[in-house]
């Protein structure tokens, strides 16, 4: 990326700086745990810490719940991974998910060891509760309802301890700063305001900016969020040339204090767990609007539970719905509830008589700038956690008190990150790009009540079609408007609302918290499209892209290894089109190869198991044995691995007992995987057929090693194989103890002879190769004693002995004398290998390795 992509917004020039390693802007859970993790990491590592109010304000601090981690011994990560892709309506990055959920469990320990003190029960453990869309007790909090109160201390605290974190306070970020050679980040200009130590336009000098900004919640007219949350590191990371990505998906928390119809700005949060404690909600007329709606009721993830308020709100003509508590009693509500109850009681509403009115609100963004795993853009230098992120781990929904947990993991990540591989301060940083014009803090109404009447709960097309235009409009002023903090958030608030309202009508479905009232229910082939939104100028440029497979990097390895080690491909002049290969990444053809045995299954009718999804409930979490059924050679563990992470979309445990090569006795686990019932039977077969067909290879060579076993002879295939599964054929060959011979029609020249009739000799078909390919390897196959002397004056290397028996061998190999390597093939069999290898040749070549050796018998038992 060029500096030219990126704009900027009108401010003066930095009137002063600081200097640090990491810039990290934001003090929520995510900014914190990132300054803190990297300091921690490193020696000397220094960080500027920026946040817009003070340090113990922003999101975290309002966060009632909880954070939900599998702490206890009956759950698990697998179940918190299942939860959570089935909320997220199949826009989730299995990996990041993945990451989370095996991650979590330390991540929260990290926190409880700074300090956070979170309820415990009678014996001291950890007190749990579950919220919307999980299946198990898995949210720890604090103070009954007051936990992001009680993580924002502890973090504080822990970082006003910490002599090499500065803190900049009252600061709102403006923009990024860039090389002006390679474009790369080196930090950001800031705003600080009077009650700052500094004051005016600055700028933060750093290699690393790590946005933690936060959501962007008040571009809607009610919302849980604080003032604070105006999109400002969005609205950065946008106008710096990042991709932003999932926008579209607001989701809206159901259950927010209704304050009357003329209320705006943030409104007091009525936490979902409540309905985990037995809390449920009515209309009206004391009817319970969850029943038959969804299996959980009124614990169902937070977008099902908000639509149906919104449409039940529509069908009854009214602004609210009511969330009965009584039954509770003070005990219930002053133990475990007390901030609500006193927040309820201050606005003239106490729970102990009253039902609670509530209606959905803008709540927390599952969209952001795409970062990958480890949290960086696509922009050099450009970093992103928590809510201004998109790591992939909501999708379409995000699972209740996901979002704490994932500030905190991947704050650890790039932490990680940053400190093992320092970013490189390349040369001197300033402001780049075009200058935007700011907009009067005046149309920042305007936006708020656009973006809840046609970006709210439901939505339609022509909606945000209007709304799209509408919002364009905007952002071209009648006049020039001067610099200020008020023009800056406005300006930030007016881009993310372009950017999300451009999302939003891109998408022409309903899936998760994005609800389109003409168009009700999901398209099975957007699921994998994400949408992407980028600046270009003031211009919005929206795309929608195939979501690749994301799969964890020690799989990707091992899958890499196990690929044809074919070189990319040059120029070929003469080579026909119809034989032009897609070139990919090595791991990326056995992701095709398992999608399209998937597919062999998954074919006819509902594409789905039928068996499996009418018998077995979608939340089911089992562990299996993949077990051998007969002693030999095993090969293919990293593709039944595959086959399990394809089916399961990550959510998946797999432990192996053994590894490719090892030799197994009948009865031995091989590998323990743990996920979704559904998923692991779905998957058994396909898991079976790769690992059965591979591992029988690996069995027949390592039989055929074992024959010529101390006469120096070495065992290897030929090109006779499974059509399409040559790699995994070769590579069992391999596990076996055997080499390979020939992957290709390219990675070698091999006289045959066809080609001697064709030439005209032996000779003349080696001096064509030589002086066409003059690098390549040369090998001649003969059938006869007296072609071998033509072989070897002519230059080849290998000389491939066709069906001689073995006194034949005895003499070739004493005629060769070690001026060429010498292979035996045709007509061997076990019963001859010893002999033949005692002839003396370098080779055995056995095409039945690959071409018809039986499977071994391997079998999925679950526990």
């Amino acid at each position: 990326m060029t500096p030219a992509r990126q704009t900027r917004i009108e401010a003066p020039e930095p009137g002063w700086t600081v200097h640090a390693d990491v810039a990290v802007v934001g003090s929520g859970i995510a900014g914190l745990s990132t300054a803190l993790r990297y300091v921690r990491r490193t020696g000397t590592g220094r960080v500027v810490l920026v946040t817009k109010d003070r340090l113990s304000t922003g999101s975290t601090a309002y966060a009632q719940g909880g954070i939900a981690a599998a702490m206890a011994p009956e759950d698990g990560p697998v179940a918190h991974m299942v939860d959570t892709l089935l909320a997220g309506a199949g826009m989730c990055d299995p990996h990041a998910v993945h990451v989370l959920a095996t991650e979590g469990p330390d991540a929260l320990r990290w926190l409880i060891s700074l300090g956070a003190e979170f309820d415990r029960d009678d014996d001291g453990e950890l007190s749990l509760t579950r919220e919307g869309g999980h299946r198990a007790d898995r949210v720890a909090h604090a103070g009954g309802d007051a936990t992001g109160a009680e993580i924002q201390r502890a973090l504080v605290q822990a970082v006003l301890s910490e002599e090499r974190i500065e803190v900049v306070e009252h600061a709102v970020a403006l923009d990024a700063l860039r090389d002006p050679d390679g474009g790369a980040v080196l930090g950001a200009t800031l705003h600080v305001m009077g009650e700052g130590e500094r004051d005016g336009v600055g700028a933060v000098l750093a290699p690393a900016l790590v946005l933690a900004t936060g959501g962007m919640g008040q571009i809607f007219a009610a919302t849980t969020n604080p003032t604070v949350s105006t999109g400002d590191g969005l609205a950065l990371a946008a106008r710096a040339g990042a991709r932003l990505r999932d926008l579209e998906f607001i989701q809206f928390h159901p259950t927010v204090l209704w304050l009357g119809p003329d209320a705006r700005g943030r409104q007091p949060l009525v936490s979902e767990a409540l309905r985990g404690e037995g809390a449920y909600l009515v209309d009206a007329e004391g009817r319970r609007i969850m029943e038959g709606v969804h299996e959980l009721g009124d614990l169902a993830p937070r977008d099902v539970v908000a639509r149906t308020i919104a449409r039940t709100m529509a069908e009854q003509d009214t602004d609210h719905v009511f969330l009965e508590t009584r039954h509770f009693g003070r005990a219930t509500w002053e133990r475990r509830f007390p901030t609500i109850l006193a927040s309820c009681r201050s606005h003239g509403i106490d729970p102990l008589t009253q039902v609670i009115p509530v209606a959905p609100a803008a709540h927390y963004a599952s969209g952001g700038v795409e970062v990958d795993i480890d949290g960086r853009t696509g922009v050099p230098g450009l970093w992103a956690v928590g809510e201004v992120a998109r790591t992939g781990v909501h999708g379409a929904n995000r699972l209740a008190s996901n979002s704490l947990l994932e500030g905190l993991v991947y704050a650890d990540r790039i932490a990680d990150r940053l400190a093992r591989n320092p970013e490189r301060n390349p040369g001197t940083a300033r402001t780049t790009g075009t200058t935007a014009p700011l907009v009067d803090p005046a149309t920042s109404a305007t936006v708020r009540a656009l973006m809840s009447r046609d970006a709210g709960v439901l939505r339609t097309g022509e909606g945000l079609a209007a709304l799209v235009d509408r919002l364009g409009s905007l952002a071209t002023p009648a006049a020039h408007v001067a610099p200020g903090v008020a023009a800056w958030e406005a300006t930030n608030l007016l881009t993310v609302a372009r950017l999300v309202a451009a999302a939003a009508l891109h998408r022409t479905e309903s899936r998760g918290a994005h609800q389109r009232a003409d168009t009700p229910e999901p398209r099975p082939e957007l699921r994998v499209r994400p949408v992407v939104v980028r600046l270009e100028g003031d211009t919005i440029v929206t795309t929608d892209e195939i979501r690749e497979a994301s799969l964890p990097p020690a799989l990707v390895a091992e899958l890499d290894a196990i690929a044809l080690p074919l070189a990319q491909p040059g120029p070929a002049p003469e080579a026909r089109a119809e034989f032009t290969l897609p070139w990919t990444a090595p791991h990326q053809s056995h992701v095709d190869t398992v999608r399209r045995a998937l597919a062999e299954d998954l074919t006819a009718g509902p594409r789905i198991d039928v068996t499996t999804v009418a018998t077995i409930p979608a939340d089911q979490v089992r562990t299996a044995h993949v077990v051998a059924r007969a002693d030999g050679t095993v090969s293919g563990l990293p593709l039944a691995e595959l086959v399990f992470w394809t089916v399961a979309e990550g959510a998946v445990e797999v432990s192996r007992a053994v590894r490719d090569g090892d030799p197994v006795k009948r009865g031995d686990v091989l590998m323990t995987v743990t996920a979704r019932t559904r998923d692991l039977l779905t998957a058994e077969r396909t898991a079976l057929n790769l690992l059965t067909h591979m591992s029988g290879i690996a069995t027949a060579t390592r039989t055929w090693v074992d024959a010529v076993a101390g006469t120096g002879a070495r065992i290897r295939d030929s090109r006779k194989t499974t059509p399409g599964l040559r790699a995994l054929d070769k590579y069992a060959v391999r596990c076996g103890g055997g080499v390979n011979h020939r992957y290709c029609l390219s990675d070698a020249g091999l006289v045959k002879d066809n080609h001697v009739v064709a030439a005209g000799g032996v000779a003349e078909a080696v001096r064509a190769i030589r002086a066409r390919f003059p690098d390549l390897p040369l090998e001649v196959e003969v059938d006869r004693i007296d072609q071998i002397e033509d072989a070897l004056s002519a230059g080849a290397e290998e000389i491939l002995l066709d069906n001689f028996p073995v006194e034949r061998l005895t003499e070739a190999v004493a005629l060769v004398d070690g001026r060429a390597r010498l292979e035996s093939s045709g007509g061997l069999t076990l019963d001859v290998a010893a002999d033949v290898a005692r002839t003396g040749v370098d080779y055995l070549a056995v095409g039945a390795l690959t071409h018809s050796s039986p499977a071994l018998d391997i079998a999925l038992d679950l526990l």
